[in-house]
């Protein structure tokens, strides 16, 4: 294997236990010794490609992005639902996207004060709003829709998805795809 996607593999593995250990123990125990020790790799291993928690931190932002960004891919263009079915994409409906949510809210919380985080973020936040707008596109079968209806769905997302995050795990999310498709069918979706 080339050793970029070696490079590649190893930053998604060390984002993951950067994951693990955020969702376990807090955004305190965030530090590169934990993360390493996690991943089951030495701390000097891990110093090379992440030197700081700065940089730990923005990586596991980003992969919470790649991570949409392959979902989204993955659903069909051809659907006839593509624009809900994407919407959902944002959803923390399963495990894999309860922990992604976990994620982005601990490291958006911390990117208020923590300035290195803040463009990752920014990142992110820009690329949930890309994904409304193409799903409101699709579902209006045209052109791109307003900028206040492309916030209002990411709001509503935004605030679902916090919501399901905040109820007991394991707890029935179905009712936050009941409110997204009662807005989408009350406006037009």
């Amino acid at each position: 294997m080339p050793p970029r996607l070696d490079r590649e593999e190893r930053q998604r593995q060390v984002s993951e236990a950067a994951w693990r250990v955020l969702v376990r123990d807090g955004l305190e125990a965030l530090s590169v010794r934990n993360v390493a020790a996690e991943a089951g790799l030495p701390q000097s291993s891990l110093r090379y490609t992440f030197p700081t928690v700065a940089t730990v931190r923005e990586r596991a932002v980003a992969l919470v992005v790649e991570r949409l960004a392959e979902r989204v891919a993955a659903v069909d263009p051809a659907r006839p639902d593509w624009g809900r079915a994407v919407l959902a994409e944002l959803l923390p409906l399963d495990e894999e996207r309860r922990t992604e949510m976990e994620v982005y809210l601990a490291l958006g919380t911390a990117a208020m004060t923590d300035p290195s985080l803040r463009v990752a973020h920014r990142a992110a936040q820009e690329g949930v709003r890309d994904v409304c707008a193409r799903a409101l596109a699709a579902l209006a079968g045209g052109p791109q829709p307003a900028e206040v209806e492309v916030r209002q769905v990411h709001a509503l997302v935004d605030g679902l998805a916090l919501h399901v995050v905040r109820q007991e795990p394991g707890a029935d999310a179905g009712w936050s795809l009941d409110v997204l498709d009662a807005h989408l069918a009350a406006h037009g979706g």
